[in-house]
């Protein structure tokens, strides 16, 4: 009876280290798992067939995964029907966004690449993404002076979605500290920095002044047990649209003139424009944004794009 118990005891350590390979993306070869726990490969054969079911009936997390083999791998492994690997192109291309948006110190960004490789690459892929990376990471050129931030973004973000207020220290440009409590509206990203779009805690129900703070140089963060209401007319697919320069600022409706080839870049980087009309000059647009970084943006085009008065 002791011996059965062992037996048992022993499939069941088997059964779960060959469990804790697949989940981790690794390839199970018959005659190496089958030689290397002293057991036949029909044992093996057996305790795949057992995982096969497991597999098949459990989809608790709304993930389906399938247990199959595959000759050109020579061995079992993963695939998840209902969330899909990438392929060696996506993967690429979510990777070069990362890199080259240079928004995470080196030790940030690393275990992101990596935990990417690990979880969302085909396995017959791996070695060659693995060198891949490799390569784009020797050439990752790290933000200068960027601090460590990426743990406080689910807090802050909750933060947002929670409306509740937040009490941050916040380094200025000349090195110095100031505390504000704050009513954090949105986070976004632009020009290598992640900012906190927020109103000020006093401001009223309908004041649309915004104020970006870097998250990289907020030192420290409270959520305070207290929420805030939003300014009349706020929502959320409004801001994003409407908040594409990190100066922050009142809410500005602009009209714009551009030659008819710029037309549709301008309506791509500012979502919330509109084409008023045409005239021989060009093509009249109206749009909203926060702040003033408008007018620098319109100054750096030249003579493509002119503001009009609205």
């Amino acid at each position: 009876m002791q011996n059965d118990n062992f037996n048992q005891g022993f499939k069941y350590y088997r059964v779960l280290k060959i469990y804790g390979k697949l989940m981790n993306g690794e390839v199970v070869n018959k005659t190496e798992e089958a030689k290397a726990f002293g057991v036949t490969e029909r044992t093996f054969q057996r305790d795949i067939e057992d995982l096969r079911c497991f597999f098949a009936d459990d989809a608790d997390d709304g993930t389906r995964r399938e247990l199959i083999y595959s000759r050109e791998l020579n061995g079992y492994h993963l695939v998840n029907r209902d969330t899909a690997v990438l392929n060696d192109s996506e993967f690429i291309a979510v990777c070069k966004i990362l890199l080259e948006s240079r928004a995470f110190a080196r030790e940030e960004m690393t275990p992101i690449i990596n935990k990417l490789l690990g979880c969302c690459v085909q396995p017959k892929s791996r070695q060659i993404m693995d060198e891949w990376t490799v390569s784009e990471l020797n050439c990752y050129l790290e933000p200068h002076g960027r601090r460590r931030f990426i743990d406080s973004v689910r807090d802050i973000s909750k933060a947002v979605s929670e409306r509740r207020y937040m009490k941050i220290v916040y380094i200025r440009q000349d090195g110095s500290e100031t505390e504000r409590v704050i009513k954090p509206a949105g986070i976004m990203f632009s020009e290598f920095y992640f900012y906190l779009s927020a109103f000020s805690e006093n401001a009223n129900s309908g004041s649309m002044i915004i104020s970006a703070y870097r998250i990289d140089m907020i030192r420290r963060f409270e959520v305070l047990d207290r929420h805030f209401d939003v300014p009349d007319g706020f929502d959320e697919i409004g801001f994003r649209s409407r908040m594409q320069f990190a100066d922050g600022g009142k809410l500005r409706r602009i009209k714009l003139l551009c030659q008819e080839k710029n037309a549709a870049d301008v309506l791509d980087r500012f979502p919330a424009s509109s084409i008023a009309g045409r005239t021989d000059e060009g093509v009249v647009l109206i749009t909203e944004v926060f702040g003033d970084g408008m007018d620098a943006w319109a100054k750096s085009r030249g003579n493509d794009i002119e503001i009009l008065n609205v």
